[in-house]
């Protein structure tokens, strides 16, 4: 039976996950009410992903695709947050447009290949979970405030990823102010005395890797020593 829901609180939660069967059953009004909800979530990914000649309005079509895809790949008893699952999927669907664009091909992006399906075998679930944990786990390690923005700018916590001016606004500072931290936060679990388990299990664990992480630790307090004066 196809019925409308107001109650869309925590990922995974048990008021949620009759929506996403009901719209992975062929019920549309629980889908609409599932595209609404998350259409925040397809323009932040469409905000921060490189689109070329591609316009804003084609790169929303090609993320809403995206979100439909996850949708309908989506299982809401695994734990997992919607947003977390979802971002790559939408990334993905505006990725082929920009590349279609930039080939200059008109096709129907419904269907472009995917190389990395959403029905993933165990092991990949496994791994993908694995992955999940450890970077929600060296995130909370951020210094309190680099943790809000990181969490609330990239929808760690399952809500749709906020705006620069948006956290600026919660926390009382300037959208400038914001990004500077942004980037801190970065640099903080980009360094390698913070992130050997995440760079083991992305295979990012070469000397060579390391330098570059700790090169750009560097320049990055260089360049703020100088903004600062000393």
């Amino acid at each position: 039976m196809c019925r409308s829901s107001r109650q869309l609180g925590d990922p995974g939660s048990q008021t949620r996950i009759p929506l996403f069967m009901q719209a992975q059953a062929g019920c549309q009004r629980s889908l609409d009410q599932l595209m609404r909800h998350h259409e925040g979530l397809v323009q932040a990914v469409v905000r921060r992903q490189f689109l070329g000649d591609l316009s804003f309005v084609d790169a929303l079509h090609a993320g809403r695709i995206g979100l439909w895809r996850a949708i309908s790949g989506f299982d809401p008893r695994r734990g997992t947050a919607f947003s977390t699952y979802a971002w790559p999927a939408i990334m993905r669907h505006v990725w082929y447009a920009v590349k279609a664009r930039q080939r200059d091909e008109h096709s129907d992006p419904m269907q472009w290949p995917c190389p990395h399906p959403l029905t993933l075998d165990p092991a990949d679930l496994a791994d993908m979970e694995a992955l999940h944990q450890t970077l929600r786990a060296l995130v909370r390690r951020l210094p309190h405030q680099l943790h809000q923005i990181m969490v609330a700018y990239y929808g760690l916590d399952g809500n749709p990823p906020s705006s620069y001016r948006q956290l600026g606004a919660r926390l009382g500072l300037s959208h400038e102010r914001v990004h500077q931290l942004h980037v801190e936060a970065l640099v903080w679990l980009r360094h390698p005395a913070h992130s050997q388990a995440l760079r083991t299990l992305l295979h990012r664990h070469t000397l060579a890797d390391y330098e570059a992480a700790d090169a750009l630790a560097q320049r990055w307090l260089q360049k703020r020593a100088g903004r600062h004066g000393r």
